[in-house]
């Protein structure tokens, strides 16, 4: 090789790479870009389009409104056992209202939606005041961005606003995330977007009566300007809701086939159905909840109840009693405080079964009748703070509240 060459080969640049192909609005890259998950079916599954799916719909709103309407309070550890501290400004934040204009019920009941349809969760910034989170404010999760720090581990969180980004700490964050980082809607995206397609397909089905409910079947061949007059006759005499009923007259030989439902038409209905199980699986709630009552029974409704509550609710509910102890608690206080939710509500089945279990913790000696009373949200009674069985309790009569109202003789007896 001449030595001009071999210098020409040593210093000639190198072949650019080729330009990267641009991704087009049919890639499936594309979906992701614009926060869409890619589907086997083709359909778009975002948070706004699983919501018009009525099992996803009803499963979001159902476990975050459970999440929202369960009372929330901050709890001392004692010696004799625990006992709500509503003195401590935390308290407030947790039970009552997260700002002036949101309760902390709509805070819980927003964030767990948002966790529910978003893979990075709900997140509500903590404003403080000398050193106290005195409001929560909710944030669109579109906006934040969470991290975490490479050489401590602390995760932190960008918070966009305008054209740049603020840095918020974890103790600042309230911030709740489904599972393994992936919203459910995202996990079961394929469940989800065949259930749209099953929707969409039974629309066009009988959208202007794509399925006729009958055939008109002539015994002898007709020419084309025959039959499109036969059925024009048959629309404007039949056609619409308001001819419903009325007699059919036909002649030369037609008669009217009415049309059954296939085997075909049968597994459709089934594949919806199925469909409503998957999304139940997904979100972790018996299908009775989603009014799935398929196999629905008395007995097996009541003990689903119990499973949403333990296998559905609890991780949600540990995982805002941690949040809100992260941010509304310093490491001190979380020796001796903690939240909890109280899920009492959700255990009532009947009065008769309340009234049941009331009893026995009365005979039991574990709650008195004013603990009782205040549960039924009655106004406490004399000498009602004393544990003892009623039952063997004799030569007493009951006594009654201040602003009970006293028996009256004369309506008695009339």
């Amino acid at each position: 090789m001449p030595f001009t060459d071999l210098f020409t080969a040593i210093f000639r640049k190198a072949d650019p790479e080729p330009a990267p192909e641009p991704v087009t609005l049919t890639d499936p890259l594309a979906s992701w870009l614009f926060g869409a998950a890619p589907t086997y079916t083709g359909k778009s599954v975002t948070p706004i389009t699983a919501m018009t799916v009525p099992a996803v719909s009803s499963a979001v709103e159902l476990i975050a409104e459970a999440v929202g309407t369960l009372p929330t309070k901050l709890f001392v550890r004692k010696a004799e056992g625990k006992e709500a501290d509503p003195a401590h400004p935390a308290f407030r934040l947790a039970h009552d209202e997260a700002n002036d204009w949101t309760s902390a019920a709509e805070m819980r009941t927003q964030l767990t939606h948002d966790a529910l349809l978003h893979d990075n969760g709900g997140f509500a910034v903590a404003n403080r005041v000398n050193g106290r989170v005195v409001e929560f404010i909710r944030l669109d999760p579109a906006a934040v961005t969470p991290k975490t720090d490479e050489a401590s581990g602390e995760p932190f969180y960008l918070v966009k606003q305008g054209r740049t980004a603020k840095r918020f700490e974890y103790q600042d964050m309230l911030h709740i995330q489904a599972f393994g980082g992936k919203a459910p809607i995202t996990r079961a995206r394929n469940a989800i977007a065949l259930a749209m397609t099953l929707e969409e397909h039974a629309a066009k089905l009988f959208a202007n009566g794509a399925r006729p409910g009958g055939i008109l079947s002539a015994e002898k061949p007709m020419k084309p300007e025959a039959a499109a007059g036969l059925l024009e006759m048959w629309m404007h005499t039949h056609g619409g809701s308001e001819n419903s009923g009325k007699p059919a007259i036909l002649s030369d030989g037609v008669k009217w086939l009415q049309t059954a439902l296939t085997s075909v038409d049968a597994q459709f209905l089934e594949q919806r159905r199925y469909q409503v199980e998957e999304i139940a699986r997904a979100f972790r709630v018996p299908p009775t909840m989603l009014f799935d009552l398929t196999r629905g029974t008395w007995s097996n409704t009541e003990e689903m109840g119990q499973q949403f509550l333990t296998m559905t609710l609890r991780p949600w509910l540990d995982a805002w009693s941690w949040a809100y102890a992260r941010v509304l608690l310093t490491p001190d206080e979380r020796q001796t405080r903690y939240f909890e939710f109280i899920t009492d509500d959700l255990l009532t089945v009947s009065h008769e079964a309340q009234a049941r279990s009331f009893g026995q913790y009365r005979s039991m000696g574990v709650m008195t009748a004013n603990e009782v009373r205040a549960a039924r949200n009655m106004p406490p009674i004399e000498g009602g703070d004393v544990l003892q069985n009623p039952y063997i309790t004799t030569g007493t009569s009951a006594p009654h509240a201040a602003n009970d109202s006293p028996p009256t003789p004369e309506k008695d007896a009339a």
